[in-house]
């Protein structure tokens, strides 16, 4: 069986952490990068393509929402879903 692929894109260095720590205790995940910005996931997705990232909304250099767009394209050529988990209210 082939692992889950992910990539998990933050700006907060703890976050990115802990995220993929809980993520890579999964024996069917493999957290194949776990980023500060898109531009620097957009780089891996070159090299990688993940089955699920996980993306924070608002980052300095390029928010979620701007990336999603950006990339919505390449996703849905490859089978790809998207499920935001936003804060509303934040």
């Amino acid at each position: 069986m082939s692992r889950i692929k992910v990539l998990v894109v933050d700006d907060s260095a703890v976050v990115r952490q802990v995220v993929a720590a809980l993520l890579g205790r999964d024996p069917g995940i493999e957290v194949i990068a776990a980023v500060a910005d898109p531009i620097l996931a957009i780089a891996r997705m070159n090299v990688q393509w993940p089955d699920v990232i996980v993306l924070d909304i608002e980052m300095p250099r390029m928010d979620g929402i701007t990336f999603l767009k950006k990339n919505h394209g390449r996703a849905a050529n490859t089978g790809g879903d998207l499920l935001d988990l936003g804060r509303e209210g934040r």
